[in-house]
């Protein structure tokens, strides 16, 4: 079983793969977002080549527990990755996974140009580790 994470921005798609044991992530790319269909695309060739069986969508939420805006279209996107591609899509709290990502590369002496290029990838990794140690929790 191989899982994808995708961390969902406006303007960007962060991207992460599992290992083919499914105990760790490691972020693949950041997708330039170009509309619902070529996005789509781009996640469904990614998704072929590394033969990935479920999706997981980074659910963003308030910190009181509550799904703003910007998790409503967060859920609209996993919905149509869902029926798009006829694969499970999971969404999974993704609180503070952004601030962690930057945390990381901060402590790595990542410089800012290179930080703004991997951190969505990264924040995608952290969203997909979460949720498989989560599940062998179960």
């Amino acid at each position: 079983m191989r899982w994808m994470g995708l961390d969902y921005g406006d303007k960007t798609i962060g991207v992460a793969i599992s290992d083919e044991l499914g105990l760790t992530a490691q972020g693949l790319e950041t997708i330039k977002r170009h509309g619902p269909d070529k996005d789509a695309a781009r996640i469904e060739e990614i998704l072929n080549q590394y033969e990935v069986t479920e999706i997981v969508v980074g659910l963003p939420k308030n910190m009181n527990n509550t799904i703003g805006p910007r998790g409503d279209l967060c859920i609209a996107f996993s919905q149509d990755l869902q029926r798009r591609l006829k694969v499970p899509v999971h969404l999974w709290d993704e609180r503070l996974t952004t601030v962690s990502a930057t945390r990381i590369l901060l402590e790595a002496d990542v410089s800012r140009k290179k930080r703004k290029e991997v951190i969505d990838k990264m924040a995608a990794a952290i969203i997909l580790q979460g949720y498989m140690d989560s599940n062998k929790k179960r």
